[in-house]
């Protein structure tokens, strides 16, 4: 194998399959990245066995040669030295040749590497995955999506499931929702299809591990992601990626029984003076278990947030509302979960929806119910 490549291509890909390359892994190829090149392109891919990523470098792109291949072939190299090395050469154009044994020679300006390959026929063959459905959506929508629901998923393996993010896909509409069983986060869009039959439907739960990484690689453009869903995996690709993830096993609980449908008391607030508001209260609130704060509705549209930490101080802000509908109310919650709500909802005038002290609220964004934040509060009264 033996080809020259423009440096800032390599390390781009590089840099994306080594989202899926665990360096401890008990699979020792696994610590490699594996490079094939042939008369198209080269492709790089990495895998954990829980997330594999196919970069593909084509020939040339909008008229610009970025690979030249002498002998097509491939080959595994230690991802941990790999990727340093490549960012690290002097010069735009590297070149990679593979030579006996696969000791594997790079070179790039006056500056050469050998490092010591691996075989490339020992390395795991990507999912394959038979494409009889595929949903379109655009990368940027897609990205929007995992940033609002993916932080409320459990950081616990007590309930392996909650780590996930249940996605359901029924009349050309994706619902994706996130739980740790204290907060609950939902977002919904349409998807288009191609050979999706009307009645299909799909309901399962992705890592959030692997959409946290997925989110990072992805672009912010409105280009489609094709989505192929099927029993164990799940593809995500675009123009030059292949993303697979496997899914969690297991039934995702039915949230839609938490969402409440009426309220009691509805509150609307400037987003930002609120969540500066919230932040400031949580100031004392940090070392406490939950980082508590309390909320409560005073008269003219005014809402009162505390904290009171015994052994620090306590600290007392009034917010004024745009408006506040139905009874008085006085409650407690995660003052980091209120925070992370209202930084996944991209709104300069919020709702928040109460059914009491105890109960379940919701806070959207004024007239879209295409993404809800659900936090159960806390008992201090």
């Amino acid at each position: 194998m033996r080809f020259s490549i423009q440096k800032d291509y390599l390390v781009k890909g590089v840099q994306e399959v080594m989202k899926a390359v665990s360096l401890r892994t008990t699979i020792p190829i696994l610590t490699g990245i594996k490079i094939s090149v042939n008369e198209e392109g080269v492709s790089l891919t990495g895998s954990d066995s829980d997330i594999s990523i196919e970069s593909f470098i084509p020939i040339e792109e909008n008229g610009k040669e970025i690979v030249e291949v002498h002998q097509a072939g491939s080959i595994v190299l230690q991802a941990k030295y790999f990727s340093e090395i490549v960012k690290k050469l002097p010069r735009e154009t590297v070149e990679i040749e593979v030579e006996s044994h696969f000791m594997t020679k790079i070179k790039s300006g006056k500056s050469e590497f050998n490092l010591n390959g691996l075989d490339p026929e020992e390395y795991p063959l990507l999912p394959q995955i038979e494409e009889h459905h595929v949903f379109q959506i655009p990368t940027d929508l897609l990205k929007h999506m995992i940033r609002q629901t993916v932080f409320a998923v459990s950081t616990s393996e007590t309930r392996p499931i909650l780590t996930g993010v249940n996605w359901k896909v029924y009349n050309s509409e994706l619902v994706c929702i996130a739980t740790d069983s204290h907060r609950l986060a939902l977002r919904k869009a349409k998807v288009s299809g191609r050979n999706v039959p009307e009645e299909f439907k799909a309901n399962v739960v992705i890592p959030g591990k692997s959409l946290n990484e997925l989110s990072k690689i992805l672009d912010e453009s409105e280009e489609a992601v094709d989505i192929v869903i099927t029993d164990y995996q799940v593809l995500f690709r675009t123009k030059h990626l292949l993303f697979f993830s496997r899914l969690l096993e297991g039934s995702y609980p039915d949230t839609s029984r938490l969402i409440p449908t009426e309220s009691k008391t509805d509150i609307f607030v400037n987003t930002k003076e609120f969540l500066q508001a919230i932040d400031r209260a949580s100031l004392l609130a940090r070392d406490g278990r939950n980082n508590v704060v309390r909320f409560s509705t005073l008269e003219q549209r005014m809402i009162e947030i505390s904290s009171n930490s015994p052994e620090i101080g306590k600290v007392v802000e009034e917010v004024q509302c745009e408006q506040i509908e139905g009874e008085d109310l006085k409650i407690s919650f995660s003052a980091k979960y209120m925070m992370d709500a209202l930084k996944a909802l991209d709104s300069s005038e919020i709702k928040i929806s109460f059914t009491g002290a105890m109960r379940p609220f919701l806070i959207r964004t004024a007239n879209d119910d295409s993404i809800i934040q659900l936090i159960l509060p806390v008992r201090t009264y």
